[in-house]
């Protein structure tokens, strides 16, 4: 693969791990709070790790003997005689296993890599976490923008629609140009629908990431969208592989299948245990703890022939190392066109915003011009109506311009953000 060059822009702000705080919103930062503490899904992920160290113990238990103990008892009674024999039992058994070619220690490094792996994946679920509420927020923030909007424009339809009634009881306009008037009107308030709408399922989903019941959120929607910071640097393409928890957790799985196959290939090698037995016997308690039998035995397992099944294995597990190695490299590539399409979109939607802000102020001049051309008997009521469309479709797209420049911005944070400490939650909370 060839080598990656270095991305096409960088800014020179400075990248916090914890990204959403160079918002300067300290309403967001105390729903990220929240949801890292609660949302239920990344509490999984955690007892997902928790599960992972509980393996590693298990795997470790192997460098350690196995030490049982036993206890018995049985009678024999003879079919002619009325008296019995009774025997007692206790002992202690020992096993060790050498690890001589070092199977057990490759079996514990693959779960500790995997382990490993886990935590990563619950930092880059964080991380996601964190975007996702991020991204909800500003929707509603805008949504609660765009139904502002819709109120004023509905307003001013409003305004116009007298204006119009007016003049058209004085024969200066047709009854067509009051009908025309009043899909606008319509229309307008559609919208107005359309974004109540939008912020209720907002509220929704955002009370699901901060792990609470949907209508279970309450949370003030009147600020304005923020100002966009300063662009971060992005650094070079390595900086990334290193730095991204998903990254480190691909990684880590790739090391986890190497070891695995380590184990397998270890698996063909003789092994050496070792063996002690000690056992007490007598036929009443009284004598039982007199004498003891010891047993020390050590015995060498060398495979001979297994029809292929170990060869099959190293043959499985080379194949899977290969395998979540390309995917490795695959999702190195991924994180590489993530920054680099985030880069890209907010470089274009910058460009577009500017578009829009002349536009605008065309289409508010055009229709003052036109407005004052109607009053005066100059132009027809269709060529305002037209210019009115126009100008308040130009309003709701910068709004929305404005909150996928956002959404571009979080997208570049998250592709660039390394991991960030959080604690688990400790008590799910599904109350207010």
């Amino acid at each position: 693969m060839p080598q990656p060059e270095a991305f096409s822009f960088s800014g020179t702000a400075a990248l916090s791990d914890k990204w959403w705080e160079n918002f300067e919103d300290p309403v967001l930062d105390s729903l990220i709070e929240q949801g890292l503490e609660q949302n239920l899904e990344l509490a999984g992920n955690w007892e997902q790790f928790q599960a992972a160290l509980a393996v590693v113990d298990r795997e470790s238990s192997f460098f350690w003997p196995q030490v049982d103990a036993t206890a018995g008892t049985a009678v024999t009674r003879p079919r002619d005689e009325f008296s019995r024999n009774e025997d007692l039992q206790v002992g202690l058994s020992a096993s060790y296993e050498l690890d001589l070619w070092g199977r057990i220690r490759a079996a514990v490094q693959a779960e500790e890599f995997r382990a490993q792996a886990t935590l990563f994946d619950y930092q880059a679920a964080a991380m996601s976490i964190s975007a996702e509420i991020s991204i909800t927020w500003y929707r509603l923030l805008s949504a609660r923008k765009q139904l502002e909007l819709a109120d004023e424009q509905i307003r001013t339809n409003e305004d116009i629609m007298r204006l119009i009634r007016a003049r058209f009881t004085g024969g200066q306009i047709r009854a067509v140009d009051i009908l025309r008037q009043e899909q606008l009107l319509e229309g307008t308030r559609d919208e107005r629908i359309f974004y109540e709408t939008r912020i209720a399922v907002l509220k929704n989903q955002l009370a699901v990431l901060l792990g609470r019941p949907p209508q279970n959120v309450d949370v003030l929607t009147t600020a304005a969208l923020p100002e966009l910071p300063p662009l971060p640097a992005s650094g070079l393409p390595l900086e990334l592989v290193r730095r991204r928890p998903d990254l480190r957790q691909s990684y880590n799985l790739v090391l986890a299948a190497d070891r695995e196959m380590a184990q397998a290939i270890r698996s063909k090698y003789p092994r050496i245990s070792l063996n002690a037995v000690g056992q007490a016997q007598g036929g009443n308690f009284n004598d039982l703890f007199q004498d003891w039998a010891y047993t020390l035995a050590g015995n060498l397992v060398a495979p001979l022939f297994y029809g292929g099944r170990l060869n099959a294995e190293v043959n499985r597990t080379e194949a899977l190392k290969n395998s979540t190695l390309y995917q490795y490299g695959q999702d190195v590539l991924i994180a590489f066109e993530e920054v680099e399409n985030a880069l890209i979109r907010e470089q274009k939607q910058n460009e577009r915003i500017q578009l829009l802000e002349r536009r605008l102020d065309l289409s508010a001049k055009t229709n003052r011009q036109l407005r004052n051309e109607f009053l005066n008997g100059m132009t027809e009521y269709l060529e305002v109506l037209l210019s009115l469309d126009q100008e308040q479709q130009l309003q709701r797209e910068m709004i929305q311009a404005q909150q996928e420049r956002l959404e571009y911005r979080i997208a570049l944070y998250r592709a660039l953000a390394g991991g960030f400490e959080t604690e688990p939650m400790e008590n799910i909370n599904t109350g207010s």
